[in-house]
């Protein structure tokens, strides 16, 4: 976290599902990456530049970005001013209730159409549950009410509903492929067993999974290996342990690739999800 880099990762008290990150960028650069959560985020400062569904955005002070889950994305400071921010990560589990009681059925997904806001009020209600997280004095239904009120601002930013569609041949094979992924990220797989996994050959399965999902098949395993390891280190596993288990080669290796997403190491960011 050198060259003036900081990170903050601050657990909701009620729930593992929700979670803060309070960020200061100079030099940092996030590499193409997703979550499983919305990631719902206020510039405080400076300006944050990054490349999302097909576009390039520019984030200034005042701004929302909101990040669907699985939305691939990267981020860097546009100027030369730090960069200050702060971000929440929401699982679906935790958010889809409130969906629900907004009208949402329960087999829908939320998706927003656009990634970045310019909303009083929804600015407002991220600003309020942010800073709600950083204090350890506030009750289950301060923290239930404030989520709720994200939750309408979100629904209120003209939502669209990701109905179930009928799915494509090529979506069910990637679906497919996605499966294998998950099943097996503790083994050494290669590409070439993913797509076999997709009954395909391996650069048409290469070609068109990076066209579907924005990523290639080796970054998005790498991802899910980080996500996996992370929330091993949230229940408080052994970071060697973290490690093997999500399909890194060592401790080093995981390592090198969780500081390139989280701007810290496995030890520091377990140091503080455990405060």
């Amino acid at each position: 976290m050198e060259n003036g880099n900081r990170f903050q990762f601050t657990p909701s008290k009620q729930q593992d599902n929700v979670s803060l990150l309070s960020a200061t960028m100079s030099d940092f650069t996030y590499p193409k990456h997703a979550h499983e959560e919305y990631s719902i985020g206020l510039t405080l400062q400076g300006r944050q530049d990054f490349f999302c569904r097909g576009s390039f955005h520019k984030s200034s002070p005042g701004c929302v970005m909101l990040f669907n889950p699985e939305d691939v994305h990267d981020g860097h400071s546009g100027v030369e001013q730090d960069l200050e921010y702060v971000m929440l990560y929401i699982h679906p589990d935790e958010i889809y209730p409130l969906f629900q009681s907004l009208g949402y059925k329960q087999s829908s997904t939320l998706r927003l159409q656009n990634t970045l806001f310019d909303d009083a009020m929804l600015r407002h209600h991220v600003a309020n549950m942010s800073q709600l997280l950083k204090t350890t004095s506030y009750t289950q239904i301060e923290y239930e009410s404030s989520l709720y009120m994200l939750a309408q601002s979100l629904v209120n930013q003209h939502g669209s509903l990701d109905l179930a569609e009928r799915r494509s041949r090529t979506d069910t094979l990637l679906f497919r492929a996605k499966e294998y992924i998950f099943a097996n990220l503790h083994n050494d797989i290669s590409i070439e067993d993913i797509a076999n996994a997709a009954a395909m050959s391996k650069f048409h399965f290469i070609r068109l999974f990076r066209a579907q999902f924005g990523i290639t098949p080796y970054q998005y395993v790498l991802n899910c290996r980080i996500n996996h390891a992370r929330k091993a280190l949230q229940l408080g596993s052994n970071a060697t342990l973290a490690a093997l288990d999500s399909g890194f080669a060592d401790i080093s290796h995981l390592n090198r690739n969780f500081k390139k997403m989280f701007g810290m190491t496995p030890k520091q960011f377990q140091l503080q999800w455990s405060r």
